[in-house]
């Protein structure tokens, strides 16, 4: 009997693992976006895709649930991993968009390191996404999320510090200001994925 819904548990976790590489992409067009000389409104056009695609996978999850008798792990575990990873792709879109929108021109340096830090965490992701088929080998991936994230509010509180020095104008301030606070939220909603494979580990061992 357990043969017969094997395939169905297979197309979750393959499933899960194509969200994740959506935020390996999606990082890696953030990363873009801050280069110099970025072509701003074709990246964040690439970014506006990528999210797209990431809805799709999103959409496909909640498909897959609702028509699944037995599903590998609880439906509330699926649901709440499915829109974390989607959380995660929504928030990177998000700091493109601002980036076009407010017409920024330049970022503190220290913001590329804020990226460098989501990149780790995407690619963390994507290679802990395969591991929840047999529950091993996450423990590492979620301390090291940990440790990543703590790594980014240091980060977040000394751009804060610099964007406050006077250095600025009022409007940069606050066009800055919105951009490093979703980037900061970005890797807080990594941390709540790794949270959520915690629980669900936990669960199931």
């Amino acid at each position: 009997m357990a043969s017969r819904f094997r395939p169905v548990e297979n197309a979750f976790y393959d499933l899960f693992t194509e969200a994740a590489g959506h935020l390996v992409t999606g990082s890696a067009i953030l990363a873009e976006m801050l280069a110099d000389g970025a072509d701003h409104p074709a990246v964040a056009q690439r970014m506006r895709d990528a999210e797209h695609a990431a809805d799709e996978t999103t959409h496909a999850i909640i498909r897959k649930v609702n028509s699944t008798f037995i599903t590998p792990f609880d439906r509330e575990d699926i649901y709440s991993l499915a829109s974390g990873l989607d959380d995660v792709m929504d928030m990177m879109d998000e700091v493109v968009d601002m980036i076009l929108l407010y017409e920024v021109k330049f970022l503190p340096p220290e913001t590329l390191e804020q990226v460098e830090v989501l990149q780790r965490c995407a690619e963390l992701t994507a290679a802990a996404m395969p591991n929840l088929r047999s529950m091993q080998s996450l423990e590492e991936y979620w301390i090291e999320i940990n440790r990543l994230e703590n790594t980014g509010d240091k980060n977040h509180r000394r751009i804060l510090a610099g964007i406050f020095s006077g250095e600025y104008k009022t409007i940069e301030v606050l066009k800055l200001k919105d951009i490093v606070e979703s980037l900061e939220d970005s890797i807080d909603a990594f941390e709540k994925v790794a949270n959520t494979v915690e629980q669900i580990a936990v669960k199931e061992s």
